[in-house]
């Protein structure tokens, strides 16, 4: 979130920034409770300080039985006055982290205005669109006639937006992943596994709650102790990993921290009925493998390790010989903590369009202040960490382009040539019959 400090100094500026990302908050209504809360905390540190005088006088009148009856009388009054006064600053307080919580980052001015994704802006394109000399197929015309994919029974077992991979859809799949952290590692990054069931403060310090929580799927905890914690199921491994700092002091010689997080993910796909319903586009389960990096705090460094996390994902998007472009993800489509985000998009020829496959976002301090991450400099000063993550590769969406766009005339898959020593040699996925 942002610095309270930061907001009363610059209201303008957090109210432009709220208005091109298109969030409704009231800012003036903040500073205004701010305010309030701020009188509340002075008139009780006052009654406090009243409360001590008056227990000195009460050891001070001795024997005057009046003066130290009035104190008395006095004390009562002030213990009766805070009793009232400290529940209403506590409201008042939760009342002001809620909407500091609502309170968007500030976009980088480098980042187009625009009221959605259609507004994105292109800057770079590599590889030209698949052309084929005979029909192409959709992805699921080919993985069923490959036997890789069975959505009837996924649907039986989990309803709507679920489905099976089956045969070398399974292979392929574990074979993307390894490429891809085999490519971090090298890299640098420290391969993590971490727990797909998180605790709330994990998603509000992810800045994916307040807003967002549409999106997530909360686990049901009857029978279990009041004191259990509620879980819900992440959606990536950056709201694990985000979780996993918090509360924590760094040393600057750690810096930056590198992961290569794979995780399961989860994901209602609220708000989206009838949106892409054929295939494996849009599902509530999936896997990804997520870069995070949490850096000193620097505005400078942050942008270099954006661009470096980009450059890993088109490193491995390459690899799979598949045509991309990035854009530039405009305000009206950037998160609330987001300072700059980029998207690679695939192209999908079935679609005759390119599809988001890859997102690449930095946060400034936003994240780590929500869940009080911190460092110690090479001056001794602790400052709050910078956050950036991007998805290394998401499974099964990358699947779509992978097979449309290296399906062959005999409705085969060419197998690209980094992904074959994964896959025992294999250099085509052929019908189990053929």
């Amino acid at each position: 979130m942002l610095e309270l400090a930061f907001i009363r100094a610059n209201p303008e500026i957090v109210k432009d920034a709220a208005k091109r990302k298109r969030v409704d908050i009231d800012i003036d209504a903040l500073l205004a409770l701010d305010a309030d809360v701020l009188e509340t905390r002075r008139e009780i540190e006052n009654l406090r300080y009243r409360q001590n005088q008056l227990s000195k006088e009460i050891q001070a009148a001795g024997k005057d039985q009046a003066l130290r009856e009035k104190a008395i009388a006095d004390g009562k009054d002030i213990a009766a006055k805070l009793k009232e006064t400290e529940p209403t600053l506590k409201m008042k307080e939760d009342r002001l982290r809620d909407l500091l919580l609502r309170v968007p980052n500030i976009p980088d001015a480098t980042v187009p205005d625009g009221k959605d994704d259609t507004e994105n802006v292109e800057v770079k394109r590599v590889g030209a669109p698949t052309v084929f000399d005979f029909t192409p197929k959709d992805h699921v015309a080919l993985m069923q006639h490959l036997d890789m994919l069975d959505v009837e029974r996924g649907v039986k077992v989990a309803g709507s937006r679920s489905y099976v991979l089956k045969n070398d859809a399974v292979r392929l799949e574990l074979a993307l992943f390894q490429l891809t952290l085999d490519t971090l590692m090298k890299k640098g990054f420290s391969p993590l596994t971490v727990p797909a069931l998180a605790r709330e403060f994990c998603f509000i310090g992810n800045s994916q709650f307040p807003r967002g929580r549409e999106q997530v799927y909360k686990l049901a905890q009857e029978g279990e102790e009041e004191s259990e914690p509620d879980l819900f199921l992440v959606g990536t491994a950056e709201v694990s990993i985000t979780g996993m700092f918090s509360n924590e002091i760094l040393d600057y010689k750690e810096l930056p921290l590198k992961f290569a997080g794979l995780s399961p993910c989860f994901r209602k796909e609220a708000g989206t009925y009838g949106k892409d319903t054929r295939g494996i586009l849009r599902v509530h389960q999936f896997t990804k493998v997520e870069q995070y990096v949490i850096c000193e705090n620097s505005h400078e460094e942050s942008v270099k390790w954006h661009e470096t996390l980009l450059a890993n994902a088109e490193e491995v998007v390459q690899a799979l010989e598949l045509p991309y472009h990035v854009v530039v993800v405009c305000t009206g489509d950037l998160g609330d903590g987001q300072v700059k985000k980029y998207d690679i998009e695939c192209w999908v020829p079935s679609e005759n369009t390119y599809r988001e496959t890859h997102s690449d976002s930095y946060f400034h301090d936003y994240q780590a202040r929500r869940v009080n991450i911190r460092y110690r400099d090479a001056e001794g000063k602790v400052r709050f960490v910078h956050t950036l993550n991007n998805t290394a590769l998401a499974s099964p969406r990358i699947l779509i382009p992978l097979l449309e766009n290296h399906q062959q005339a005999d409705g085969s898959i060419r197998i690209p040539k980094a992904l074959q020593p994964y896959l025992g040699g294999q250099t085509a996925i052929v019908p189990r019959n053929g």
